[in-house]
């Protein structure tokens, strides 16, 4: 399938390279993954459907990477994962969500906290649209999908630069 994305680099954000106890960082990660798009060429409803056929989303979040030929997504059954369960949300509300994640009581380190500004907060302040995925339910969990404690996810469009920015922040 030729979905029109092309991929242009990712990042991945393992909290335990931040922390001087392996136990404080509650096994947390963020990977981003960033593709091309023409500017103007879909809406956004396409552009999630676009996302969703793409390899690059074809990713279990469990340590075997993207896999062509894949079934999963995250813990989800990547069939069962279609454009209308993303919820558009503002940038404040994608920081609140990704702040209790991270824990409101524990202090983000120095360097984490910059690296987070620089990749992930600068991402969502320059987005001119944020969805986020929704709980999916219990029937939508694949075999193994209970891997993951928290799994959040947001697809971050920013039309200027034509770009399409998957943003997965979990802990496992």
């Amino acid at each position: 399938m030729n979905s029109g994305l092309a991929p242009e680099g990712s990042v991945f954000i393992n909290f335990r390279h931040y922390v001087p106890d392996p136990k404080e960082h509650g096994f947390r990660w963020i990977d981003i993954k960033q593709l091309r798009f023409s500017a103007g060429s879909l809406d956004d409803t396409e552009l999630l459907a676009a996302l969703i056929g793409h390899e690059q989303f074809r990713d279990d979040y469990a340590g075997g990477g993207v896999l062509p030929e894949g079934i999963r997504h995250g813990p989800y059954w990547l069939r069962l994962i279609t454009p209308d369960l993303y919820e558009f949300v503002s940038q404040e509300k994608a920081v609140q969500i990704l702040r209790e994640w991270m824990d409101p009581f524990w202090e983000v380190p120095t360097e984490l906290e910059a690296v987070l500004q620089c990749e992930m907060f600068g991402r969502l302040a320059a987005a001119e649209a944020i969805y986020y995925l929704s709980e999916l339910g219990d029937e939508a969990i694949h075999d193994w999908g209970r891997v993951h404690d928290c799994f959040h996810e947001f697809v971050l469009i920013d039309r200027s630069a034509g770009r399409i920015t998957l943003v997965v922040a979990a802990d496992d």
